[in-house]
């Protein structure tokens, strides 16, 4: 039996392990065994790849091979250690024009990259319109802005976001803890960068000051009255000019010099708001970059990754630096994930950008004796940006805000048994109070619960609390049948008392509850308002009536 036995291991682990084999012979005892054992036609011709590689055979030539008889990992395997691009461009031409498998294609153009290691021009590259003349092709004339190489970064961008004339909150937030990451990571790498605050639209410059105040050292903006409201392509076009720095390849000729020394922001940081999303997706296209979207907390600390995507090579393990590590509820809505932008071994993946849920951190409180740089920028305003004009503005009504309120009564799907009862409930604890408002999960927005007209009113997507809606942070949150999912926890989770009712004592609510009720909210909430209006708890039967007990 020869030392690495192939039945112990699937073809992902079997690749690093016959790296280290030299030996053609052991080698071809260990494919033995694998015909003789598990047979795996991949497993195959990875093995027989690496003798061919050892005993300096063409057997496996990727210019000389079928590829449609072979599988796409099968082709990933053939190419691995193929150094001529000759021979891979002649394997993606018998794949074209045999089965042309888009997945087949991807694996040898990403070897074919890695072989060209970005020192080809991009016109020596056959583009999709080139290789694919027969389709149509809305995006042919698009300009494909590659990541800079050996590009220099520095400081943290802050999009701050404005209306009707002054700061959104959530720029006040991000301001803050922009502040608070660069302080740390300045005294952690023995660095002096710096938080940037950009600020875009008509007579923005008279916010400076106040971004100052809110911990930025240096202010950015482009003023014009053509900016008065939202548009993605100039605004989109201003910030990345704003962002490249002077003799950058893809920049303007006579970019900003004077006040910074490097290509690109080191990180950018947006709101999640709905301009905020639109913006921070098309910046970081723009600088080929990518994004976090929705984040809800942030921090910068060193990692260590052995993907061999991102290492180069499998089995290695490579330390990334000053990395911002961008925490955001995944989509089982339970659980928190954890996004790195990490450079590959053949570009860069800069700046390192996220979008910010509103209310994830709290504003600063403003130093009016900071001082800071105010930057004045001109980016001349194409006139084919500026081609869609914004006739009139119809302002609506402010609707509901929650925010504000002593306390606060969320009503989630536990009202699924009596969709109408359970908004009276909830409507009657709220009267109970004597400054409390009405929220709802999205759970129950989205739901095709059927409510009668006397309290369909007050079943409206402006009552939601959670990382869609609201964010609230009551001295009391009552959450009635909220099973608690990190989306909803992130919009009311700094509540200073959160009591919550469910009859799941293994509800994910419990763990961030002060105090839970194990219990029917139809029997619970009509007992609390009893217990409100005589002035003393009465739960006992409430939870009783519901085999659960009171913690």
């Amino acid at each position: 039996m020869p030392d690495v036995d192939p039945a112990d291991h699937d073809i992902t682990e079997l690749g690093p392990l016959l790296n280290d084999v030299e030996d053609a012979d052991e080698l071809r005892a260990i494919l033995d065994a694998e015909r003789t054992g598990r047979d795996r036609d991949p497993v195959v011709t990875l093995i027989q790849s690496r003798i061919d590689a050892v005993s300096g055979t063409d057997d496996g030539d990727p210019g000389e091979i079928d590829p449609a008889e072979h599988s796409p990992a099968e082709l990933g395997n053939l190419v691995r250690d193929t150094e001529e691009p000759e021979r891979l461009e002649a394997l993606l031409v018998a794949e074209e024009t045999g089965e042309n498998r888009s997945s087949a294609k991807t694996v040898i153009e990403n070897r074919l990259e890695t072989v060209r290691g970005g020192d080809r021009e991009d016109s020596e590259v056959a583009s999709p319109e080139q290789r694919h003349p027969e389709l149509d092709h809305p995006t042919a004339d698009k300009r494909h802005v590659r990541a800079l190489e050996g590009g220099v970064y520095r400081d943290m961008w802050v999009y701050c976001e404005t209306q009707q004339g002054g700061l959104l909150g959530v720029s006040e937030e991000l301001l803050g803890k922009a502040r608070e990451l660069m302080d740390g990571y300045n005294e952690r790498y023995g660095a002096d960068e710096r938080v940037v605050a950009v600020l875009i639209g008509d007579g923005v410059g008279d916010l400076a000051g106040e971004c100052v105040a809110l911990g930025a050292d240096v202010v950015v903006y482009q003023e014009d009255e053509r900016l008065a409201r939202f548009r993605h392509t100039p605004y989109t076009e201003v910030f990345c000019d704003m962002a490249r720095g002077a003799g950058h390849p893809h920049g303007r000729a006579d970019g900003e010099a004077a006040w910074r020394d490097y290509d690109e922001p080191r990180y950018t940081l947006f709101p999640a708001t709905n301009n905020g999303r639109d913006l921070s997706a098309l910046v970081q296209a723009e600088l080929d970059s990518g994004l976090a979207s929705d984040c809800s907390d942030l921090y910068i600390e060193n990692a260590d990754v052995s993907n061999p995507a991102k290492t180069g090579e499998p089995g290695t393990t490579r330390s990334f630096e000053r990395v911002l590590q961008m925490k955001r509820p995944d989509f089982s809505g339970f659980e928190y994930s954890t996004i790195l932008c990490l450079d590959t071994p053949s570009r860069e993946f800069h700046p390192q950008g996220a979008s910010v849920i509103p209310g994830s951190f709290a504003a600063p409180t403003p130093d009016p004796a900071r001082e800071g740089l105010i930057v004045e920028h001109d980016t001349p305003l194409a006139t084919d940006w500026l081609a869609m004009e914004v006739a009139g503005v119809e302002r609506l009504d402010r609707g509901v805000d929650l925010s504000g309120h002593d306390v606060v009564v969320a009503m989630g799907r536990g009202i699924g048994s009596d969709p109408t009862g359970g908004i009276e409930l909830g409507l009657e604890l709220v009267d109970a109070f004597e400054d409390a408002a009405l929220g709802l999960s999205r759970g129950v927005i989205t739901a095709a619960y059927e409510f009668d007209g006397h309290v369909a009113g007050y079943v409206a997507e402006e009552r939601q609390i959670g990382e869609s809606g609201q964010v609230v942070e009551p001295e009391l949150y009552v959450a009635c049948g909220i099973s608690g999912a990190v989306q909803h926890k992130v919009g009311m989770d700094d509540s200073e008392t959160i009591v919550a009712i469910n009859t799941d004592p293994e509800a994910d609510v419990r763990e961030f509850s002060d105090y839970f009720v194990e219990g029917d909210l139809f029997e619970v909430v009509p007992a609390l308002v009893d217990s409100l209006e005589h002035g003393e708890l009465r739960l006992g039967e409430a939870v009783a009536a519901d085999g659960g007990e009171q913690r």
